[in-house]
């Protein structure tokens, strides 16, 4: 028995060790974000190549089942600064830390499942629901704590039961708190997943046997619902022995049975490819991740901040902006709450607190 529970500990200790990000950015990437440093990218410039050329020439796949990401800085492995900043590092933001809110989720499900058109539902964390026309599918589920050791700020608070089925479960990528396998455990085993690339093996450990599995670029069509997997800045991995990028990650573009195009980032840190996406597709709404973007130095080769998150929006040309990611878990050094209010101040000064859809956890918006 004192085996057994060594093992589940230590098994649940590499797991968050890639759930805190053991891969940690290059010296070049920490510059990028140092003001005593020059100037430097913390992606990797397009210089011209188109995204879909790039995934055409399968520049993100490498060898014996690795993926590569073309669009970020080259990585090392460096544990120590993964310990720099979980122990060592001072966090700016101490002082606002015990006013992050627990927020139990409720969602008016009457009025939601009422709503003939399109709703978008903020759930918990990146877990969004999507329904159009009678049909839904929900992207990154996760809805309860992800370790013991990191709180969750935002615990459902409904009877789960309401949710409507689903036609489809998207995944964006393998992180723990995007793919948390007790949650999918919970829908029906016959649900249809659609993920990137290399979780079958995961999908399959669960029993979930309808699978669509996506490269960049790939399009699922049932006559309903197209989505699209597409290029992101990112990176996955859920077990620090394997290595990371054992297999994909992806953004998605959704186009729902009424029509509309939701863009969808997933985890993403900033690319030059948002300009392409905008050109390519017609955006009615943009949902970014936003959060656990604190510190920079570390951070920076992950996720956007809120001043790229403008950017992105901007880029993509879509008509309105909502962000997730944020209000369950901290994962970065930033308080859970701070970006929306961090995202509303940057939308302001760029003359957009009009598209900012200032969706908060368990609210739905009908478009």
């Amino acid at each position: 028995m004192h085996r057994r529970v060594f093992l589940q500990k230590m098994i649940t200790g590499l797991q968050a060790m890639a759930l805190y990000h053991m891969v940690a950015p290059t010296a070049a990437a920490r510059a990028a974000i140092d003001p005593s440093g020059p100037p430097q990218p913390h992606y990797r410039p397009l210089n011209g190549t188109s995204l879909r050329a790039l995934a055409a020439a399968k520049a993100h796949h490498g060898q014996d089942g690795l993926f590569l990401n073309p669009l970020g800085v080259p990585r090392r492995r460096k544990f120590g600064q993964l310990l720099r900043w979980r122990l060592l590092s001072e966090n700016r933001f101490k002082a606002h830390l015990d006013a992050q809110p627990v927020t139990p989720v409720r969602v008016d499900w009457d009025n939601l499942h009422d709503h003939g058109g399109l709703s978008v539902t903020f759930i918990k964390h990146a877990s969004v629901l999507i329904k159009d026309r009678g049909r839904a599918l929900i992207i990154d589920p996760v809805f309860d704590d992800i370790f013991w050791f990191i709180e969750d700020f935002s615990p459902l608070a409904f009877d789960r039961s309401r949710i409507p089925p689903v036609d489809h479960i998207l995944l964006t990528h393998g992180h723990y708190d995007h793919m948390d396998t007790a949650t999918l455990s919970s829908f029906d085993p016959a649900t249809h997943v659609i993920a990137p690339l290399g979780y079958d093996d995961v999908l399959q450990s669960i029993g979930m046997q309808r699978r669509t599995p996506l490269d960049w670029f790939d399009v699922y069509n049932d006559d309903r619902w197209e989505i699209t997997l597409l290029p992101c800045n990112h990176w996955t991995m859920r077990n620090p022995i394997a290595g990371p990028n054992r297999a994909l990650w992806g953004s998605y573009l959704i186009k729902t049975p009424g029509g509309r195009t939701i863009y969808v980032s997933g985890d993403t840190a900033w690319f030059d490819g948002f300009h392409e996406i905008g050109r390519e597709y017609a955006i009615d709404l943009a949902i970014i991740n936003l959060g656990a973007y604190e510190p920079r130095w570390f951070m920076a080769p992950s996720h956007m901040n809120p001043a790229e998150t403008v950017t992105a929006f901007k880029q993509l040309n879509a008509k309105q902006l909502m962000v997730v990611h944020w209000g369950s878990f901290r994962l970065g050094d930033e308080p859970v709450h701070f970006p929306p209010m961090d995202l509303a101040k940057a939308m302001q000064a760029e003359g957009l607190r009009e598209s900012h859809v200032d969706l908060k956890l368990g609210e739905t918006l009908y478009l």
